[in-house]
């Protein structure tokens, strides 16, 4: 069994983010999607205005997996609550606890600050995740459709 360790990531951690990013945007047929380079995930996740976390989780010393979090806040609940953006292990370590040992971190983080709600997205076609996440007790918010601006449509409406 392989001992994990948990850790905050660093600026040292971009380019170790950025391979995961894209081994993530193969595994949802998104490659294409990714435009970041490693200065981008430098600035945006440790730069002096980033917004969100990262975490990189090691087995015996080897980083096999990562996960990207940021907090949202609920009007209804009066409370931030903490949004998972990417939550990823390296297929060949998947089974080994480590999305299990992500996701329990950041829950705990979670309630030691107060938070409301522990919330991210899944792809309806990902059933490993789906099942993943029902077994940890999470349920699905299915009568919420995302909507997205990015692009030219966002710089249009923008206008």
């Amino acid at each position: 069994m392989a001992l994990l360790n948990i850790r905050p990531a660093t600026v040292a951690d971009a380019g170790l983010i950025l391979r995961f990013i894209r081994e993530l945007a193969i595994y949802e047929k998104a490659e294409q999607s990714v435009q970041t380079d490693e200065i981008g995930i430098a600035e945006s996740l440790f730069g002096a205005d980033a917004t969100a976390r990262a975490l990189v989780c090691e087995a015996n010393g080897e980083a096999i997996g990562y996960a990207v979090y940021f907090y949202n806040y609920s009007t209804w609940l009066g409370r931030k609550g903490i949004y998972l953006e990417d939550l990823y292990v390296s297929p060949e370590k998947r089974g080994s606890g480590a999305g299990k040992a992500l996701l329990k971190y950041i829950a705990r983080q979670a309630v030691a600050e107060g938070c409301g709600r522990f919330e991210w997205s899944v792809l309806d076609w990902n059933t490993p995740a789906i099942e993943f996440y029902t077994a940890a007790g999470a349920r699905p918010q299915g009568e919420w459709t995302v909507y997205r601006l990015e692009g030219e449509a966002l710089k249009a409406f923008a206008g």
